[in-house]
């Protein structure tokens, strides 16, 4: 596809090959030519084996997996790409690693998501493209232009084609509940709330009460990721004495850290965890199911390059 700054090129990092190919495959472009490696002394290194002068450059790096790692590629491939002489480098993230570090929540903390941002901007990315933050106020953290993508409508057509009854919505906590109203919306249910309490900062969650009614309902839960699962172990629990008949849940980016799939998978009243391809799957089970975030990051791409309205797409 030709644009305003020149040819699509589309390059991925080691963060999450498959999606970027995926992306690929609904563009009908093929991959970028890259090399992104590690040196035996764990240095990083990245050489773009084709000539990209004037083009308009997308890396596919959700910066997920081995965070560091994957941050540091970034932005030597950002480098690169502005050292090549491309026309314009977007930074495509579809996970935002430490984007829960937003804000001095305790004394002497940093905010870690604002130096990332600052560290994006200093590589010489022209803009971002990057899919349910896990605050808003992380796209102010940026000089250049951000497109944040939602997996709401995504999420709310498949349990559409389930034909589910009587549901009810349950935003995982009070953060979330803006973005849980609109999946619930969209799906004619209620919403109920999960008032928690985080007591330190090893993910340990005290859940405190669910505001609204769940006894003999299906309730789906509704988070932007799942990372230790410690929140939502809380939160079937709670559902379950409550009288809800059954659970599913939902979030956008599924991090699954120390074996939190196999926890929650052994929870008879979960039925379902359907999360996307943001971050690359190494564990499984029965009960995951994984929808590709790529044909909308894909449209997205295939927007910016060609000057049209990434926001039309979450239109009615």
């Amino acid at each position: 596809m030709q644009g305003r700054f020149g040819n699509l090129k589309i390059f991925s990092g080691n963060a999450n090959i498959i999606l970027a190919e995926k992306i690929c495959e609904y563009l009908h472009e093929k991959p970028g030519k890259i090399q992104v490696f590690k040196f035996r002394n764990d240095n990083s290194f990245v050489r773009i084996l084709e000539n990209i002068r004037e083009h308009d450059v997308f890396i596919v790096q959700p910066t997920s997996g081995n965070v560091n790692d994957s941050i540091m590629e970034l932005l030597i491939m950002i480098d690169a790409a502005k050292r090549a002489s491309a026309g314009r480098v977007t930074a495509v993230m579809p996970y935002y690693g430490y984007g829960r570090t937003d804000k001095k929540d305790q004394p002497r903390v940093p905010i870690t998501a604002r130096l990332i941002a600052d560290l994006i901007s200093t590589a010489g990315a022209d803009r971002v493209l990057t899919v349910d933050l896990h605050a808003a106020q992380i796209q102010g953290f940026f000089n250049i232009p951000v497109d944040e993508l939602t997996a709401v409508q995504m999420f709310a057509d498949y349990f559409l084609t389930k034909s589910l009854d009587n549901l009810v919505v349950i935003a995982t906590d009070v953060g979330i509940s803006k973005d849980a109203r609109d999946f619930a919306e969209r799906l004619k249910a209620p919403l109920a709330i999960v008032e928690k309490r985080r007591v330190d900062n090893d993910d340990n969650v005290q859940t405190l009460n669910i505001i609204g009614d769940v006894k003999g309902k299906i309730a789906i839960t509704f988070d932007d990721e799942i990372d230790t699962g410690g929140s939502l172990v809380q939160a079937l629990a709670a559902l379950e004495d409550q009288g809800a008949k059954e659970v599913y849940s939902c979030a956008t980016h599924a991090v699954f850290s120390n074996g939190a799939l196999e926890r929650l998978s052994a929870h008879n009243i979960l039925k379902e965890i359907i999360v996307t391809d943001t971050i690359t799957q190494e564990v499984s089970s029965g009960k995951l199911k994984v929808l590709s975030i790529a044909p909308l990051l894909g449209e997205a791409i295939s927007r910016i390059q060609t000057g049209r309205s990434v926001g039309a797409l979450f239109k009615e």
